[in-house]
C-alpha cells in the first residue's frame, strides 16, 4: 500500500469518527456460576465422565465397602497409599486382604531410591484430595510431603476420595475461599481425566504420562 493511499484511509477514518463519534457499550460485569449441592455432584460427575473417568456416588458409611467392590472388579492386587494421612490410617484399620480378598496395602514411607523398582509393579495408588471444581469438571490435588504426588502419578490406576462438601462452583470461588494466596503449595493441580496425549497421527493413547485409569469416589454429606 502507498503512502498516499495509507493517508487517505486514516484520515477517512478521522473524519468519519468526528463526525459520528465513538459509542461504547457499557461493560456487563460476569455472573459467577452458583450451583445447589446435588447440582454440583452431577455437573462434576457428568463433565468427568465425558473425558473417560470413572466417577461413584457414596456416603460416609459406605464409602470404604465401595472402594473394596471397586479394587475387586479391577483385580487390583497391591494399593499405594499414604499411610501418615487420615486416609491411611482408615485403610489399615479396615483393611483385611486374606478375608475379604482385597488388595496388599503397600505404603508409601521410605525413601523413593529405595522404592523405585517395586513404586512401577503397583497397580493402583489412593490419594486424597483437597476439592473439585464444578464449572469444568475438575479435581484439587495438593501433594504434600505425607502424600507425595508420586501416588497418584506412577501407578496405571488412580483412585481419588472426594467430599462432596468441598466441590466448589468455580475456580475463582476455590482462590478466594481457601486463600490460595497465601498458603498455595509448589504442586497444585487440576485433574479432569486420565493421563491421555495424542501423536502426529492423531492417535489417541491414555496412560502415557500418567495414571491410564481415574477413579473418583464421591462422599455425599450425611
Amino acid at each position: 500500500m502507498s503512502d498516499s493511499s495509507r493517508k487517505y484511509i486514516l484520515n477517512s477514518l478521522r473524519q468519519a469518527a468526528a463526525v459520528h463519534g465513538t459509542v461504547q457499550a457499557p461493560a456487563e460485569p460476569i455472573q459467577p456460576k452458583r450451583f445447589s449441592p446435588a447440582e454440583k455432584v452431577k455437573r462434576l460427575k457428568r463433565l468427568m465422565e465425558t473425558v473417560r473417568t470413572e466417577v461413584h456416588i457414596t456416603s460416609a458409611d459406605a464409602w470404604g465397602d465401595d472402594l473394596k467392590d471397586i479394587l475387586r472388579q479391577k483385580n487390583v492386587r497391591s494399593l499405594l497409599f499414604a499411610p501418615l494421612t487420615d486416609l491411611g490410617k482408615k485403610l489399615e484399620d479396615a483393611w483385611q486382604p486374606e478375608q475379604e480378598q482385597l488388595p496388599e496395602l503397600l505404603p508409601y514411607q521410605r525413601d523413593i531410591e529405595e522404592f523405585r523398582e517395586e513404586l512401577f509393579q503397583i497397580d493402583a495408588g489412593i490419594t486424597d484430595t483437597r476439592g473439585a471444581i464444578a464449572e469444568t469438571g475438575a479435581l484439587i490435588i495438593w501433594p504434600t510431603p505425607e502424600e507425595p504426588r508420586l501416588i497418584s502419578l506412577v501407578p496405571p490406576i488412580h483412585i481419588a476420595l472426594l467430599s462432596a462438601g468441598n466441590i466448589h462452583d468455580t475456580f475463582s470461588d476455590v482462590i478466594s475461599i481457601e486463600n490460595w494466596a497465601d498458603q498455595m503449595p509448589t504442586n497444585a493441580l487440576l485433574i479432569s481425566g486420565p493421563s491421555k496425549t495424542a501423536d502426529i497421527e492423531m492417535t489417541l493413547a491414555f496412560g502415557v504420562h500418567g495414571p491410564k485409569e481415574l477413579i473418583v469416589i464421591v462422599i455425599e454429606d450425611q
